[in-house]
């Protein structure tokens, strides 16, 4: 079962309860349809990244997908979070690529540039080749509530 598309998608969710928050965050992120798995940080050879539109338009509710998600969840009022996933892929298509997940509290860091840099590192040192491209989705919001962020690279069997 190799994921032929992938697309990538955040969102923002604020509640009293926990629980809501996320689900609500998957909502902002157009994903709460879905019965989700989380995998680990491979991106599939011969993978097409494609929007989200595209790629939601190829699912079905109830089905179950498979994505790397980063997720934090803060009831920390006057704090700020976020979640991002970074993408190193290779220039050669027949090989793997990774993602990465990366969440907390805002430090005044470029998150996104840290989960990229992340995923680089590891396709540098498994295939000692430079990324044709490196990217990222991130997310940030202030702690109201109970608040959750979700970013998500979302797979298309």
């Amino acid at each position: 079962m190799l994921p032929r598309k992938v697309f990538f998608t955040k969102g923002v969710g604020r509640h009293t309860d926990p629980l809501v928050s996320f689900e609500l965050a998957l909502r902002d992120a157009g994903i709460e349809k879905f019965n989700l798995v989380t995998v680990s940080s491979i991106y599939p050879p011969y993978c097409e990244i494609v929007e989200a539109e595209k790629g939601l338009s190829e699912l079905f509710p109830g089905q179950i997908v498979f994505c790397v998600m980063s997720r934090m969840t803060s009831n920390e009022q006057g704090k700020r979070i976020f979640a991002s996933v970074g993408a190193a892929i290779p220039p050669d298509p027949s090989l793997n690529g990774y993602l990465t997940e990366y969440h907390g509290y805002c430090n005044g860091e470029d998150a996104g540039r840290h989960a990229e840099e992340s995923a680089a590192y590891m396709l540098k040192t498994a295939f000692e080749i430079e990324p044709a491209r490196t990217f990222n989705i991130t997310v940030e919001a202030d702690v109201e509530d109970c608040t959750t962020v979700v970013a998500a690279a979302v797979f298309v069997i």
